[in-house]
């Protein structure tokens, strides 16, 4: 009996045994059945990527791809240029030049200013000559002393005209005058004429300003062309900027101004003067009928464009793209930067920046 119930026991301990051992299998295995799904699942499914990288990279390259698409400019070299000069030109750098760099991002451009000099053609001009800059802007012709310097540095200057300005004349708006010819502006800043009852005004000081001849391009030419190259009257008053230059005329009674148009024409606490023309016709630097002051800013006196481009207004003016003819890169950036202004979107930009097309 004894022996019978050892079998027994024996046997119930197999049995026992064995269902562990297979059930504990079966859990291994379908344990198992189970990571094999999951993993099949995540490999099956989309990755995870970090928009940080991956996605950038795919877009900016897009993008780039795109940009590059657009840009339409003919012989536009790659890399970065520096640039500068001309103050007059500053509203094409911020609404013009800004556009070129959206649709030419591989065309960069930095406007560098001049560590000692104050910004002007002139300065510009000089820089590119020293090599600072791969081109410049002027608000007037080179000179034949800077072509003279260029060619000592083995390379000629080039001038390439691509839009129109007039020299404005700034009164306090208050004075009683109808206009003034070339002649009379000249007398007044070289200390001939003293006094408005001399041209047709009230009996009041002439009070003129100006900046100085170092200032830029626009006294260059106003020296130039205006006064003959004749020097400044003691009676003139010197100035740092346009903007302090207007503060004094609107406050002064007898003050006077000149300024490239597009900084004169739509100010509303001075006036703007008629200039006498050849034909002995006074001719408006801003669109008839004036604005007066009482409805400033809500309208503004508007560039009278068309008498700038015919000539027919008498203080004219062309804006330059000056470059180095040296058969390098830097020729063929400023070459390829001034055929764009000339096409129909800049010159249409270059409108709306203040200025005249001059095509």
């Amino acid at each position: 009996m004894s022996q019978k119930n050892e079998t027994l026991s024996l046997f119930l301990a197999i049995i026992a045994t064995l269902g562990l051992t297979f059930g504990g299998l079966w859990f291994l295995m379908e344990r198992w059945a189970q990571i094999t799904q999951i993993n099949k699942n995540s490999t099956s499914s989309t990755p995870v990527v970090n928009p940080s990288v991956n996605n950038n990279s795919v877009n900016s390259s897009a993008t780039a791809n795109s940009t590059a698409t657009s840009c339409s400019v003919s012989n536009l070299p790659a890399g970065t240029f520096n640039y500068g000069g001309s103050t007059t030109w500053a509203p094409i750098r911020k609404d013009v030049d800004s556009v070129l760099q959206s649709s030419c991002p591989q065309f960069i451009l930095r406007y560098v200013q001049p560590i000692v000099e104050k910004p002007g053609s002139g300065t510009g001009i000089q820089m590119l000559i020293d090599n600072q800059l791969a081109f410049s802007q002027s608000s007037r012709s080179i000179k034949g002393e800077e072509n003279q310097k260029a060619q000592q540095k083995g390379f000629s200057l080039k001038e390439i005209p691509v839009a129109i300005d007039g020299i404005a004349i700034a009164v306090n708006q208050n004075l009683n005058i109808s206009g003034l010819t070339v002649s009379q502006i000249k007398d007044i800043y070289t200390g001939k004429i003293t006094n408005w009852q001399e041209v047709s005004g009230p009996n009041l000081l002439i009070v003129p300003y100006t900046r100085s001849k170092e200032a830029g391009g626009t006294v260059e030419f106003f020296v130039e062309n205006v006064l003959n190259k004749e020097n400044f009257g003691k009676n003139v008053n010197y100035v740092s900027t346009t903007t302090e230059a207007l503060r004094k005329v609107a406050s002064s009674p007898g003050g006077i101004y000149y300024a490239s148009a597009p900084e004169v024409v739509p100010q509303c606490v001075i006036k703007s003067l008629p200039m006498l023309s050849k034909s002995g016709q006074l001719v408006t630097p801003y669109q008839e009928p004036f604005v007066p002051p009482s409805e400033c800013p809500t309208k503004r006196n508007q560039l009278n464009a068309q008498a700038f481009r015919s000539g027919d207004y008498p203080i004219t003016r062309n804006l330059f793209v000056i470059l180095k003819e040296n058969n390098q890169i830097d020729q063929q950036a400023g070459e390829a930067y001034a055929n764009w202004l000339l096409t129909p979107q800049a010159q249409e930009l270059i409108e709306k920046a203040g200025f005249v097309r001059i095509k």
